[in-house]
């Protein structure tokens, strides 16, 4: 939805020229693997999903401290966290993890493997199945719990 403004703001700023606009991919995991950094500075984040695709892929993850996002970024370790609205410690963060080839690499192995250890099928179905389990057992005890 905020495709339109974000190309006029390009626009704006002359770097229109520099800037490409994917639209929406099938192949996300062929797509992301290419970037440098993933940045993420939402206000609100329900859990994010695009943070963890990319630490999947082995990208280090720059977003903001809020909402499900700290679910998924362990920062300092997979990438960094940043107070929403915090655009300087953001753009030195970025500047961090740019310029220094072996933090990137870094970041994005632990990125990985947070990823396939904390966010595999198995755990979380598991999860969701023990969840349900729960639900229904409070049900059928009339809402007092198992």
């Amino acid at each position: 939805p905020e495709r339109g403004p974000a190309e006029s703001l390009a626009r704006e700023l002359g770097v229109a020229q520099d800037v490409v606009f994917l639209g929406n991919q099938e192949l996300i995991q062929e797509i992301l693997p290419m970037a440098d950094v993933l940045l993420l500075p939402s206000e609100h984040e329900s859990f994010g999903l695009v943070a963890l695709e990319a630490m999947a892929c082995g990208v280090p993850v720059l977003g903001t401290d809020s909402g499900g996002v700290r679910e998924v970024v362990v920062s300092g370790e997979t990438g960094y966290l940043c107070e929403v609205g915090d655009i300087e410690t953001m753009a030195a963060r970025a500047i961090d993890i740019l310029t220094n080839d072996q933090l990137a690499r870094d970041m994005g192995a632990r990125g990985r493997k947070h990823a396939e250890t904390h966010f595999a099928r198995g755990p979380i179905v598991s999860q969701y199945e023990a969840l349900y389990r729960e639900l229904l057992d409070r049900k059928c005890n009339g809402g007092k719990g198992a």
